[in-house]
This record gives C-alpha cells, structure tokens and sequence, in this order.
C-alpha cells in the first residue's frame, strides 16, 4: 500500500469518527430542546432555543483550542454550521433580513447564524423590525454602520421606538462589484444600488461613469434583480446577487475604500446572559443645561468603563434636541456596570437600555 493510500484510509476513519460525533452533539441537541420545551410549560413562557451567549462561550472555546492547522475564522465558521445545523433538530430559526435574495444582510445573517436557517426576506429595514415585534421572525439582521458611510439612520430611529432588544453583532466585509447583463460598461444607461452602496463607490462612478445617472433603490439585491430584467440597467451588489440573478461582473472591488466593512446588530425578543465578553448599547439625550454631555460621559470615565463608540443623531421629539448612542463594555447585569447605568439613567432627559449582547467572535 503506498503512502497516499494510507493517508486516504486515515482520512476515511477520522470522517467516519466526525460523523459519528456530529450525530451525537445532534441527538443531545434534541434531548436539550426538550428540557427547554418542559422548563417553558412549567412556567407558561416561550423557549429560546438559540442562546447568543452559548454560542459565542462554544466559539471563543473553538477559536482558543485552534492548533493552526486550518486558519481560526475557518474552524469557527466549521463550528458555527455543526451548531446550525443542530440547532435546526431542536427548532429551526426565522431571520428577517433586508430583500429579496441576495442582500449583504441575508449574507450577515448566514454568516452569523450558520446557513440552517429560514430567511425571511422584508422590504425595508423597518419592516424587519415589525416582522420580528410580530413575531413572523425570531430575530432581524439589520445593518447600522459603515466605515465609511458612517451610520444608518433608519436603524437607529427605529432603535429608539422598538421593544426588542439588540441580541448580537456582525461585520462584514463588502465588496462590491458593477453586473449587469452585457459585457461592457459604454451600454449602461443608469446605475442602480442601495444609497449607501453609491455612496461607498461614489469616486469609483465618477471616475469610470462620469455622467451617468445613478439610481437609489431599497437594497443592493433589488437592484441585481432589476438590472437582470433589462441590459441597460446595471447594479452595485455582491457576489451572491451576482450568481443569484446571473449577472456578469462588469467590474470588481469598486468600493472607494478597500477595507470597507459595514457593521449589523442582531435583535429580537432574547435577552442574553453574560458570556465574559459583552457589550452593552443605549440611547440617552442630555439635560438642558451647560456641560451636560461631559457630565454624562464623565460618569464613565469616573467608573474606568470604556466607551467603544458614540454618535448622535437628532431626536424626533423636539427641535434641536440630539440623542446619542454610546456602546460600552460589559454586561449591563455586572454590577459595577448596574450601578453606572442608573447614575446615567438618572442624569438623563430621556434613556433607553438597547441591549447587552456577546461580542462579535472573529
């Protein structure tokens, strides 16, 4: 037997012994979702099957025990799909997404919640937060920030008004690509895309399409669907769009920024316990008076907790009235940090918690 053959037969064993492994984790998976079931009857209330804090304790584990054989972001994301796909034996999960197919936030949504899934795709980022209040999702992927767009708006109004609370983060890096259905760039009449999308490749359209009208559209997976539909037409999206609506790449990588990254939050009814490495999100708008910013940020400062980020936007209550969203470290049910968010609580004209949730495992 020459050595590729005994390397073949090793190899055959040790996927016979990961099969049989994976369909242990999946038939204790089922026996965990029965317990639940049975915890749930007991006192009247809905099971959570998908626990944001498990999942990310079960990755960081992965990502640590790593030897360097495969790179860490390909083992977690081995691990992420087994866990998927168990957590589909016990109760598959609904993910509201921006529509239709195709979208960078179904693509956050895989990437998050392993490919055994339900998407549901909406038509607007506020009906994402309906389906999930309506309870047609168990959780929404929305997006809310891009490193060079900054901000997105809608997210953050409807962030303000919601019952739900922010469960977990993605990042993803995005590239996008100009498709359309012929082969050049001199046929296209318009260009399609998300706002944000046309203002992540603005100088790229500038340069290579000056003149060209550009077109904003509910999402980057619309405008694919669009463009397939008429060769005049061309869309800014990705590659899943691409071989969804088959469309040619008429040219790659035209983001203005190479490292481009857009930033999602997970939401939905669950609150997650602390997993040891949490962030906590709020929106709070300041007193009237000289100062009151400063103080409030100085309450964090005084209690060496780290602010990761602060933005503001204008509030829908009142004429220059501004409410500020500030994420921290921690889990809002430590207790140093407890305490900290009752003084802010106290110090503010207007506060909401919007959620504590494991950081991203990357």
């Amino acid at each position: 037997m020459s050595d590729l053959e005994t390397r073949r037969l090793e190899i055959d064993q040790i996927d016979q012994e990961i099969q049989s492994l994976i369909s242990q984790r999946a038939k204790l998976a089922k026996e965990i979702a029965k317990i639940k079931q049975e915890s749930a009857e007991e006192d009247s209330s809905a099971p959570f099957f998908y626990r944001p804090e498990r999942e990310a304790e079960v990755l960081r584990a992965v990502k640590k025990r790593n030897d360097g054989a495969l790179p860490a972001d390909e083992m977690i994301r081995i691990f992420r799909e087994i866990m998927s796909a168990c957590l589909a034996a016990e109760q598959k999960t609904r993910v509201a997404t921006l529509g239709p197919q195709g979208t960078y936030t179904q693509t956050a949504a895989l990437n998050h919640f392993g490919h055994s899934i339900d998407v549901v795709p909406q038509p607007s980022v506020e009906d994402i937060f309906r389906a999930v209040e309506a309870k047609n999702a168990d959780f929404g992927v929305v997006p809310v920030e891009n490193s060079g767009e900054g901000m997105v708006g809608t997210t953050l109004d409807m962030l303000v008004t919601t019952p739900l609370n922010v469960c977990g983060e993605v990042e993803l890096r995005v590239h996008h690509l100009l498709l359309g259905r012929g082969g050049d760039i001199e046929s296209i009449g318009q260009v399609l895309a998300h706002s944000q999308a046309l203002g992540q490749c603005r100088l790229w359209l500038e340069t290579h399409m000056p003149g060209v009208p550009v077109i904003a559209v509910s999402s980057n997976a619309e405008a694919a669907r669009l463009a397939a539909e008429d060769q005049k037409l061309a869309a800014i999206a990705g590659e899943t769009a691409a071989e969804l609506y088959e469309l040619n790449t008429l040219a790659a990588n035209i983001e203005d920024h190479p490292e481009n990254t857009t930033r999602f939050l997970v939401i939905g009814e669950t609150t997650p316990e602390p997993s040891g490495d949490d962030k906590t999100s709020l929106v709070f708008a300041t007193q009237d008076r000289p100062g009151a910013l400063h103080h409030q940020l100085e309450i964090l400062a005084r209690n060496s907790v780290n602010m990761t980020r602060i933005e503001s936007r204008p509030s829908k209550r009142g004429l220059w009235e501004y409410l500020f969203f500030i994420d921290i470290e921690g889990h809002q049910s430590e207790e140093l940090l407890s305490r900290v968010l009752s003084e802010l609580h106290t110090e503010a004209a207007f506060f909401k918690m919007l959620g504590s949730y494991p950081r991203r495992v990357a």
